[in-house]
């Protein structure tokens, strides 16, 4: 059985050449970057170089980068380092209503240590609209941070809009890049950025490594304690052969962003025009054109996600759900309920994300499979016999 991967969203294969770089940092290369020896200079100069092209990606300076075990922990020293530098100007901080977990659980715990979250609501498409910044922003807002597209439904927000909103009340602006940069043109100057999150295994590069832009400037606590590395501000020996593999992973994805976006949007308008030709009671999640350009996110009315996923992975097909079950919670997914759907149709959501080595035919399948899967699974419901 030919296996088709389509979750890309979740996490991508490493790109052979980001293998081919990080060897040597595995094995001769492997001295400490803060040792004053040639093994430990040879590794800083590593770093140093992968630290250049991971601002070259998002038209930063490489001393605005500051490398992290990936974009959960950028989205909490982003989040947590403002604040506390911040805690005597102000306490407020806004986001929205459709932030990744990192972003959410971080505001959470931030309200518990006394400062006050504003969560911005989303229309249908989730969509955040910037006179909502505008409405709620105050003099006491410290921080504004809002994803640069969402991770489930793949809808790109107008950054630059509420960024400028953030600015005029001399509020900073944080925006979670995790899912665009690499993917869709990423520049920090245009998008009014103070603080941008990313991680390496979203765009073909290792686990366990991301960055957060910090502009030159901005006030910012230190988020890990200890030595001076990454200039005091994330202290610990630097994953040398990850960060490697980072730089070379965003050098790649800068060289071919542009021919794979519209490979990779052509892919996804197939898979949408045939979903909703070929199956009834469908919904396609997310805006119809400010979208990633590998995100597919559907609502199939009277089936479960999680039973369309089991019986796709049968199939070699593997893709996501919309829904939180699969996880343990018997909560559907935070995004669709915030964009205004039911509990019922959260529940029956399937997310497709497609990347470099997705073909026309791996869509094809996918138009042949889920279908048929679709109508199993309708014919054992009540409800659609009853509804449909």
């Amino acid at each position: 059985m030919r296996r088709i991967y389509l979750d890309y969203a979740a996490t991508t294969p490493v790109h052979p050449e980001v293998v081919r770089t990080m060897l040597p940092y595995l094995t001769e290369r492997y001295g400490n970057p803060s040792s004053i020896h040639a093994f430990g200079q040879e590794a800083k100069t590593a770093v140093e170089e992968a630290r250049g092209q991971v601002a070259d990606l998002i038209g930063a300076k490489p001393e605005e980068i500051v490398f992290t075990s990936g974009g959960t922990e950028a989205d909490n020293f982003a989040l947590k380092g403002v604040a506390y530098a911040l805690r005597k100007r102000g306490d407020h901080i806004i986001t929205s209503s459709v932030e990744h977990h990192a972003v959410f659980e971080a505001c959470k715990f931030l309200e518990k240590e006394g400062f006050k979250v504003t969560y911005l609501p989303v229309d249908r498409y989730g969509m955040v609209d910037p006179e909502d910044v505008h409405r709620v922003i105050t003099d006491k807002t410290i921080l504004v941070s809002v994803m640069h597209a969402n991770n489930e439904v793949g809808t790109i927000q107008p950054i630059a809009e509420i960024s400028k909103i953030a600015h005029e009340r001399g509020a900073y602006f944080h925006t979670d890049a995790v899912q665009t940069a690499g993917h869709i043109p990423v520049d920090v100057e245009e998008l009014g950025a103070d603080l941008l999150s990313m991680s390496a295994h979203k765009l073909y590069g290792p686990k366990g490594v991301g960055a957060l832009y910090i502009r030159k400037g901005t006030r910012i606590a230190s988020f890990v304690h200890g030595g001076e590395q990454e200039r005091g501000r994330r202290a610990g020996t630097e994953n040398v052969s990850g960060i490697v593999g980072f730089g070379k992973a965003a050098e790649i994805a800068k060289r071919e962003c542009e021919t794979e976006t519209r490979r990779l949007s052509e892919l996804r308008d197939r898979l949408i025009e045939g979903l909703l030709e070929r199956i009834d009671h469908i919904n396609l999640n997310g805006h119809p054109t400010s979208r990633l350009p590998n995100n597919v996110h559907v609502s199939i009315e009277f089936v479960e996600g999680e039973s369309m996923l089991l019986n796709l992975d049968l199939e070699g097909i593997a893709a996501s759900t919309g829904s939180a079950c699969s996880s343990g919670s018997l909560e559907p997914s935070h995004v669709l309920l915030a964009m205004g759907l039911s509990h019922e149709l959260a529940h029956g959501s399937l997310r497709f994300t497609m990347g470099r080595w997705t073909t026309e035919e791996d869509i094809d399948r996918v138009l042949e499979v889920l279908p048929e899967v679709v109508a199993k699974l309708r014919a054992m419901s009540p409800l659609y016999r009853k509804g449909g």
